[in-house]
């Protein structure tokens, strides 16, 4: 599908190079580029032929021909980006975590709201082909009801306490940077939000969550449990257990893979769809999906429309950021734009 709308990166990390991948493999550009370092955004710019360069971040927002921004600065940094773009009347793609707690996510969406424009989160696992196909799967009943998910995710990094992992001063932790896959994984495949949580933290010596276990439950029964880790490393594994059958997914942000076991006589079925090398790709399609349906509803529809939310899964997002608030809360744990 051919690029529709104009699309701005506000940061050119490795996120801004995959987005930059992203617009080529769809026959399109960026069409600008914004960094807090000049030099950074000029030889992004050079590399994938962009051709306006912003001399500062918010030079962005006063652009008339933005149609959309895709925000992968720093954690702490997103709310005051989200604040300016979506007054701006800018459709907005933000990082993962889209914002460090409900409040600043509440305040994002009722800005969205006000001006029409779509807010999603660049949350991979939403837009992989092959979550859509294991949706239909489910619903067609032959695995029967969701009983129990499992989820790890542990990377190793080094103790190396200036890097954004460990900084508090970066919203570093494993909420917020490894936990906020794993839930949304978690409320992807939960039919109902959960309304039990229960977690546990063990602090790195910066202060911020270097290990974190979560068990959470909603009013159908649906159970699971997360464990991360950010000095242990983990296969990046989800298991979904069901009355008939449990699936397994490896490397499940970006996952092309799933087996299914049936329980009653232990066949597998294998299903192998999309690419994980695409998962930018299917971001931005989805995303100019969500904003030409907003565009053409004439202001009928708001970013929590289920016409755009069955898209984007904003209340997803939203689910997924009250629990992680409320861990942190539970732990005594702030940020310090939180202070």
């Amino acid at each position: 599908m051919a690029i529709r709308y104009n699309w701005a990166t506000l940061g050119v990390g490795v996120i801004g190079h995959e987005l930059a991948e992203a617009m080529k493999k769809n026959g399109g550009k960026l069409y600008s580029v914004g960094n807090r370092t000049y030099a950074k955004a000029q030889k992004f710019a050079e590399e994938y032929g962009i051709e306006k360069i912003y001399d500062k971040p918010d030079d962005i927002f006063e652009d008339p021909n933005v149609d959309v921004v895709y925000i992968s600065t720093p954690h702490n940094t997103h709310i005051e980006y989200l604040r300016k773009a979506l007054n701006a009347g800018k459709h907005v793609l933000c990082e993962k975590s889209i914002t460090l707690n409900s409040d600043e996510l509440a305040e994002a969406i009722d800005l969205a709201e006000k001006n029409h424009v779509v807010l999603a989160e660049a949350m991979t696992l939403y837009h992989m082909p092959i979550y859509k196909k294991l949706n239909e799967i489910i619903e067609s009943g032959k695995l029967g009801e969701l009983r129990l998910i499992q989820m790890n995710f542990g990377s190793y990094k080094e103790y190396n306490m200036a890097n954004r992992f460990f900084n508090k001063n970066l919203a570093g932790g494993a909420m917020l940077d490894i936990g906020v896959y794993a839930l949304s994984f978690v409320r992807w495949f939960m039919s109902e939000t959960p309304d039990q949580v229960t977690s546990q933290v063990k602090y790195a010596p910066t202060g911020v969550d270097e290990q974190a276990s979560i068990l959470l439950m909603n009013p159908k029964g649906e159970m699971a449990t997360v464990i991360l880790s950010l000095h242990a490393k983990q296969p990046k594994r989800g298991t979904i257990s069901f009355d008939k059958g449990y699936v397994e997914i490896y490397d499940y942000p970006r996952a092309q893979k799933a087996v299914i076991t049936y329980t009653d006589d232990g066949h597998k079925e294998e299903i192998d769809l999309g690419s994980t090398a695409d998962a930018l790709f299917y971001e931005v399609n989805d995303m100019e999906e969500a904003v030409t349906l907003m565009k053409n509803s004439g202001s009928t529809l708001s970013p929590l429309s289920p016409e755009i939310d069955a898209i984007t899964h904003l209340t997803s997002t939203e689910d997924v950021m009250h629990i992680m608030t409320k861990c942190r809360n539970d732990w005594g744990m702030k940020y310090p734009e939180e202070m």
